[in-house]
């Protein structure tokens, strides 16, 4: 597997047992990583990368990413190949399902990276997200609040999915 590293910021560690679980279902072959403790330059040695975030209230990105961003967005990401993973509250927040996830989208889209791991947004029930791209989610997204018994098995399908991309 090619050097990776798999990102995240976590307020309530739910994010944080998903990027374990992630890393699990890889292995243990990437090294996970608090966004918290990074820089842009930090990120660069690694060929691939997983980023994972959780949306908080009205679509906004956890707070370790929201002050990361910048880094991200310095980043030269031109060659990398990246996977998202994001965490949300379909049933609480359902005009903004991981909306933290479409934010990071967002910011690395036009970095000349290669995005992997989009997922199709049947099976889940919310009303939007910036997360969707042509009806499906950019990457893997998690509901842990209200599809917690759901979780294990997306993620394996989606490591399976992402796997061609990592080698």
């Amino acid at each position: 597997m090619k050097k990776t590293a798999i990102l995240y910021g976590s307020t309530t560690g739910n994010t944080k047992s998903i990027a374990k679980l992630i890393n699990q279902c890889l292995d243990n072959q990437a090294e996970v990583k608090d966004v918290d403790d990074l820089t842009a330059s930090d990120i660069e040695s690694y060929e691939c990368l997983i980023l994972g975030t959780s949306t908080w209230g009205l679509g906004d990105l956890q707070d370790d990413w929201d002050s990361f961003i910048t880094e991200l967005d310095n980043a030269d990401l031109e060659g990398k190949t990246i996977a998202l993973f994001g965490l949300g509250d379909a049933a609480s927040y359902p005009d903004t399902f991981v909306d933290g996830m479409g934010t990071i989208y967002k910011a690395i889209v036009d970095k000349g990276c290669q995005i992997v791991g989009a997922v199709s947004a049947d099976g889940y029930s919310f009303d939007a997200s910036s997360a969707v791209i042509n009806n499906s989610l950019v990457g893997l997204a998690i509901d842990e609040d209200n599809e917690s018994n759901k979780t294990e098995e997306r993620v394996r399908k989606w490591v399976d999915l992402i796997l061609a991309g990592l080698n």
